[in-house]
């Protein structure tokens, strides 16, 4: 990420960019489905008159029937100060449960937009987003032994439910304010969120001697909330043919509350009494101001070099505090930090690049990780947040190539990072007790060096895949003396998926995806990997505006299983969760109503960019209250410096005397920012000409609806369908021999580049 965008977060951000157009009309797509373990239901709806736009949009699922299993082993040892080594086992443990878990998520978003005039438009948004779950440990049997034969062995059964259960809204309004000099704008970007979250848990603990008695229980109810308010301006303006400059500010006004109590009850009705303890029962707040202003600075240099540089700076004030106070301070300093960017690019032959980059990112801990609530729904394994932590530092450094080759595009990435302070779990044994206990502190340093490989490919026009993988080699280490608590570890750490798509006659196809994560490396142990994969066969209606499909997931294996692994001085834990992925699904999507390009107006296009990284809440997921982590820029996004020549000023001019060819296969490309690439043919009888055309890339055949050569010009239309948007794509270009230099008019999607070269 540029200057431009947020300095939070240890990876990139996704820019999605809308473009304004002239699109009227009024359509709505419904994707719905039903399975064994879920369903969903997805909403995309556009109404457009004039100057003023409405859109709808979301997607929601509901997941039942997921079974599982849970088992864990565990052993503690005391510690040999002499040695400076692991001592005797102390307790001996296993544990094993049978679970299930229900869940419900969604976020559904309804906008609104209106372009005042030519150069002033307004942007605003209502997005409401849940995300509710219910896990239960049915019949958690836990036994523990101990060496010394002061302590019996202990044996207790219980059932477990923990509820996290949450909403969000976010309203956002954007002005965004464009000049008569291009790429000259302008915005103000506002947005207030707020979720409220309870995540809760009970246990009930029955007798060792007679399940059906139940002797007590437990319960902790945590709600909490996390507030935010951002306001945000952007200015850029070129400073001459080929540089741009960037330069704005923002302000993150976070406040988060956490109000957690536990309670006791005896037997199965007994009323439930609050604790008195403050680390039990308390409210925590915390309260955090980033104010950050950037600025950026992009040429474009001879030779097809391309560099963008800026700095950000951000200014963080925190206050945390505790209703009743405790014996843990919570004094965070403020604290500042500078954040680096450069991007240098070079465009190679045939549309391929080469890029470095380097910047410096902070990750803030989240609510999660500072959260002093005890969550204890294991009553052998318990976490307990840091109010204390500061942030983490990470310096990124990238390398990356992309190619396109004959209706295939590939990208390679090398990249490495150096994290400092890295936010790690501290786990030891309470003393006296055989229960592990969970915290966090800045006391790791973690590297990262690896690659990824993203490729999609087209193989015809019936078959298409896409995927890729990514690699690295992990590194930590605490960097603690203290033999009892050093830790360390490195590994491989890769993932990888698949996506393809298989289009037979008369609307049928196959789908298929395939993903696979890897052993996760960890400070203290490993965390095991998993895959899911689904087929999918799918018909589209004759009128093309839906369809039907059924689906598998996971029909060779249908049990996923995880296995994760502690290893410390005084530690010794493994533990498997299975659950149950079997599933067979039923999707419906159907398409009413229609939208049109209108002719063109006389107006700058503007850009609307929405990249806000979501921090696990967006739509209710936030770990207790857990502000959300905005890595977005605003209302617009940058768009390339250019210098390159208007196209008309570059063919060579039309010839109405010549006698030219243009029957045949040519094989073409399209440069614009989307790219494009496949094969045009043209036909001719008596003297009228006909063709069809192939967008390998999309895989996406239309027929030409005109063909018309006078001398030396070759021009065609035809339209094309985007999601039940009618454009009408015309093309115009000078045939020279086996060459074609044109233009594609798309709509108002802008002019691009189209060029051929006849292969047949």
């Amino acid at each position: 990420p540029s200057a431009k965008y947020d300095a939070e977060g240890s990876a990139g951000i996704i820019n999605i960019i809308t473009k304004k157009n002239n699109l009227q009309g009024a359509t709505l797509n419904v994707d719905a489905g039903a399975g064994l373990r879920g369903s969903n239901l997805g909403v995309n709806g556009n109404y457009r008159k004039g100057k003023m736009g409405f859109s709808l949009g979301g997607f929601g699922r509901a997941g039942y029937n997921i079974n599982g299993s849970f088992k864990n082993n565990q052993a503690t040892y005391n510690y040999d100060s002499m040695a400076e080594a692991r001592g005797v086992l102390l307790s001996n443990s296993t544990q094993q449960a049978d679970t299930r878990s229900t869940n419900l998520m969604g976020r559904y978003q309804l906008g609104w937009d209106y372009d005042i005039n030519k150069f002033n438009s307004l942007t605003a948004s209502a997005r409401y987003g849940v995300r509710n779950g219910s896990n239960y440990q049915d019949g958690l049997l836990s036994q523990s032994t101990y060496s010394s034969n002061a302590l019996p062995p202990i044996s207790t059964l219980t059932d477990v439910k923990t509820i996290d259960n949450s909403g969000t809204i976010d309203l956002s309004l954007d002005y965004n304010h464009t000049f008569e000099k291009p790429q000259k704008e302008f915005s103000i970007s506002t947005l207030y969120s707020r979720n409220n979250r309870n995540n809760d848990f009970q246990n009930t603990n029955f007798d060792s001697n007679d399940n059906s008695i139940i002797n007590g229980r437990l319960k902790n109810e945590n709600q909490s909330f996390n507030q935010e308010i951002t306001l945000q301006a952007d200015y850029q303006t070129p400073i001459s043919t080929n540089q741009l400059v960037e330069i704005g500010a923002k302000n993150i006004m976070r406040s988060v509350s956490s109000d957690y109590k536990s309670f006791t009850a005896l037997g199965s009705d007994g009323d439930f009494t609050e604790s008195t303890n403050v680390k039990a029962s308390n409210v925590f707040n915390y309260n955090q101001n980033v104010t950050a202003g950037y600025f950026s600075y992009t040429v474009s240099l001879p030779k097809a070099y391309s560099l963008k540089a800026g700095t950000r700076y951000e200014y963080t004030v925190i206050d945390a505090n505790f209703q009743n106070p405790t014996e843990t301070e919570t004094k965070i300093p403020s604290y500042g930090v500078v954040v680096p960017s450069v991007n240098l690019s070079k465009k190679l032959k045939n549309g391929n690049t080469l890029k470095a980059a380097y910047n410096r990112r902070i990750q803030r801990p989240s609510i999660q990780f500072l959260n002093p609530n005890i969550q204890a729904g294991n009553r052998l394994n318990v976490t307990i947040g840091n109010p204390n932590l500061n942030p983490e530092y990470t310096n990124n450094y990238e390398l990356s190539y992309s190619t396109f080759v004959k209706g295939t595009s590939l990208n390679f990435s090398t990249f490495m990072r150096n994290t400092t302070g890295s936010i790690q779990s501290i786990r030891e044994v309470i003393k006296g007790t055989n229960v592990i206990q969970t915290t966090y502190d800045n006391i790791g340093q973690e590297d990262a060096y690896g690659a990824s490989i993203f490729s999609n490919v087209a193989v015809g026009t019936k078959l298409s895949l896409n995927g890729g993988t990514d690699f690295y080699y992990a590194v930590l280490n605490n960097n603690l003396s203290n033999k009892q608590y050093t830790a360390g570890n490195q590994g491989w750490v890769a993932s990888g998926r698949l996506f393809g798509s298989y289009n037979m006659a008369k609307g049928w196809g196959f789908q298929f995806f395939g993903f696979y994560r890897g052993r996760q490396v960890q400070l203290q142990g490993t965390q095991g990997g998993f895959g899911v994969y689904s087929l999918g066969l799918k018909k589209d209606f004759t009128n093309k505006k839906g369809s039907v499909g059924f689906g598998l997931e996971n029909f060779l294996n249908p049990t996923i299983k995880i296995k994760s692994n502690v290893e410390s001085v005084t530690i010794s834990q493994s533990s498997i969760t299975a659950r149950q992925n079997f599933s067979f699904r039923i999707n419906f999507s159907y398409r009413f109503g229609k939208m049109s390009f209108d002719a063109p107006r006389k107006r700058k296009k503007s850009v609307s960019n929405d990249d806000l990284k979501d921090g696990g809440g967006g739509d209710g997921g936030q770990d207790s209250g857990q502000p959300a982590q905005r890595s977005g820029g605003g209302a617009t996004t940058q768009r390339p410096v250019s210098t390159t020549k208007p196209i008309a000023t570059e063919v060579s001019k039309v010839d109405l005397t010549a006698n030219v060819n243009a029957v045949g296969t040519w094989a073409y490309t399209i440069e614009s920012p989307r790219g494009g690439a496949g094969n045009l043919k043209i036909q001719k009888e008596g003297e009228v000409y006909s063709g069809s055309i192939v967008n390998t890339t999309m895989n996406r055949e239309n027929q030409l609806k005109t063909a018309t050569v006078k001398g030396n010009e070759l021009s065609f239309s035809y339209e094309a369908n985007f999601g039940g948007n009618v454009a009408e794509i015309v093309v115009k270009g000078i045939i020279t021999g086996n060459q074609f230099t044109g233009t594609m008019q798309m709509g108002q999607f802008g002019s691009f580049p189209f060029l051929a070269k006849r292969t047949e």
